[in-house]
């Protein structure tokens, strides 16, 4: 029986660790490389070979859809397995969509990944039973919501603009200049058919996107007032209407 050789690629030691041992288990699958961020997946990968990547969404640097589609670029015989945290359907969407062929969950059973990486590994595709039946009931539907044209980073400055960051405070968080955090918001207003900051909130709050990510920790020196003039205060966005998600 061949061995199926993967690369674990996640910014937390001790979940890297807890994969090996977990494939070690196994008699057909093995860890043989392992990286901490975005930089370290792409000079991995050119020197092991590697029969599939098991990926987390969260690393640091280039990360989601962005390393994706960069690795099938320059990669485009190593499969990709997401494993993360993250179960929204947009998520998840985003993430096949850029090349992914497989997305499991950090809660699943050991087994589900198990299969995961054998079908995989071996030219199939693979999603948690779970989210499959909420994909397949998604895509029934005739329309999609508008935020799925969301690129990541979008993602990223939406949900910190609705747990209440300035562009300033977003831009330091994601090494940004404010000019461009502004720009990715005149996008996002667009591209949602919103008018205001404040909409951007209620629109995260009501379509569950505020939910994805927790509020980052402040860094050294920063403040936690948000701008008042760019943000309305949280008493009236929560008593505000809640636009739903337009349907496009």
């Amino acid at each position: 029986m061949k061995t199926i050789r993967i690369i674990s690629a996640d910014d937390h030691a001790i979940v890297r660790s807890g994969l090996k041992q977990l494939m070690s288990t196994t008699a057909d699958i093995a860890v043989v490389g392992e990286a901490a961020n975005g930089a370290e997946v792409m000079s991995i990968v050119r020197r092991i070979p590697a029969d599939l990547l098991l990926l987390d969404l969260s690393l640091p640097g280039i990360h989601g859809s962005d390393l994706i589609r960069r690795l099938r670029s320059e990669h485009t015989g190593l499969p990709i397995v997401i494993l993360s945290m993250h179960n929204e359907k947009d998520v998840v969407t985003r993430m096949l969509r850029a090349g992914a062929a497989g997305y499991v969950t950090k809660d699943a059973e050991p087994e589900t990944l198990f299969a995961a990486i054998r079908k995989v590994a071996h030219g199939g595709r693979y999603i948690e039973p779970a989210l499959a039946d909420e994909l397949v009931f998604d895509m029934q539907s005739s329309t999609k919501l508008a935020h799925a044209q969301l690129s990541d980073r979008e993602m990223q400055v939406l949900q910190l603009i609705a747990s209440g960051r300035s562009n300033g405070d977003i831009g330091h968080l994601l090494c940004l200049s404010a000019k461009t955090v502004s720009t990715h918001k005149t996008r996002m207003l667009q591209k949602l058919h919103l008018k205001t900051t404040a909409d951007l909130v209620r629109y995260a709050i009501a379509n569950g996107l505020a939910d994805h990510l927790s509020r980052p920790p402040l860094a050294a020196g920063e403040s936690a007032e948000s701008d008042e003039a760019d943000l309305p205060p949280a008493t009236a966005t929560l008593q505000g209407e809640l636009p739903l998600a337009p349907r496009v």
